[in-house]
């Protein structure tokens, strides 16, 4: 099959589209034939050799977690999915290639789109798992930064859904997308602490770190404490004193198929930037290592 493979460290230039061997589904997974990939900072990170504390790559290694497919093999011991069961999940064996291996997986409903179903997972897994991190409430104040990004905005919507107040930082481009979604926006950069003092004269509750670029310090700033501080993006945060939300113990129970459904009704938005070949994957980790996409990037085999 093809995959997408790189044997060092480094930019996008190490990765290849390669021909590897298929894997096959052994007890309690299944083996997908992937439709859509999902692509996530966390793919460019681990590329760049940043992540090896908690993903260790071994060589040649396949990057990716998030796909969308048909089943096409079924292993011992899995219930509730069959053969030509259409799903939408996270991958163990990385989800840049033709066929993925999952343990964690979900009934995609039939009115989801492929590339919705692939840039879902991850995006909701991490921003509920983060929001209930924070213990944010209805009624109080969410600051999420990087709030029009995949991430970010689903981040927004749950919170949001939950009676919080959201603020969220973006380019101008952005800010008509983050109040469709219910969150205030504000310009990130320099003056971000005066803006959201003038935008939230109550104080903010919670701080939801999406992007990485160097927010925390203003995070603390604002909160007069390192504590309801969540980053799931910036590796200094053991440094400043903050949560590092790693998402190594994920997993997603029934909260998948809930999500799939929303997204499905058109109660839970996706936005998708574009959609690319597989054999342009460094292209696709290139924009989003330059940390602009206007949506979810997505691949397709």
């Amino acid at each position: 099959m093809k995959a997408i493979v790189y044997e060092e460290f480094g930019g996008p230039e190490v990765l290849r589209l390669a021909e590897v061997e298929e894997p096959h589904a052994g007890p309690g997974q299944v083996r997908i034939k992937v439709v859509t990939i999902g692509v996530n900072p966390i793919d460019y990170k681990t590329r760049r050799g940043w992540m090896q504390h908690l993903i260790p790559a071994t060589f040649p290694f396949t990057p990716g977690a998030e796909a969308a497919g048909i089943v096409d093999e079924v292993g011992e011991g899995v219930t509730g999915i069959a053969v030509g069961d259409e799903v939408l999940g996270l991958t163990v064996t990385g989800s840049y290639a033709q066929y993925a291996l999952a343990t964690d997986v979900s009934l995609k409903p039939a009115g989801l789109d492929w590339e919705t179903a692939a840039g879902l997972p991850a995006a909701a897994e991490t921003s509920e798992r983060v929001l209930d991190l924070l213990k944010v409430a209805k009624g109080e104040t969410l600051l999420v930064h990087g709030a029009a990004s995949a991430v970010g905005s689903i981040g927004v919507q749950l919170a949001v859904a939950r009676g919080a107040i959201v603020i969220g930082t973006a380019s101008e481009a952005n800010h008509g997308f983050l109040r469709s979604l219910g969150a205030a926006p504000i310009l990130y950069g320099d003056g971000l602490v005066d803006r959201v003092r003038a935008a939230a004269p109550q104080g903010v509750d919670a701080v939801y770190d999406v992007t990485g670029y160097d927010v925390l310090e203003a995070s603390i700033q604002l909160r007069g404490t390192t504590d309801r501080i969540v980053t799931i993006a910036d590796l200094r945060a053991d440094e400043v004193g903050v949560t590092f939300a790693d998402g190594n113990d994920r997993r997603f129970g029934p909260a998948l198929a809930e999500y799939a459904r929303l997204a499905s009704e058109g109660r839970l938005r996706v936005r998708i930037d574009r959609s690319l070949p597989l054999a342009d994957a460094a292209a696709a980790q290139a924009l989003s290592e330059a940390g602009h996409p206007h949506g979810k990037l997505v691949l397709h085999p």
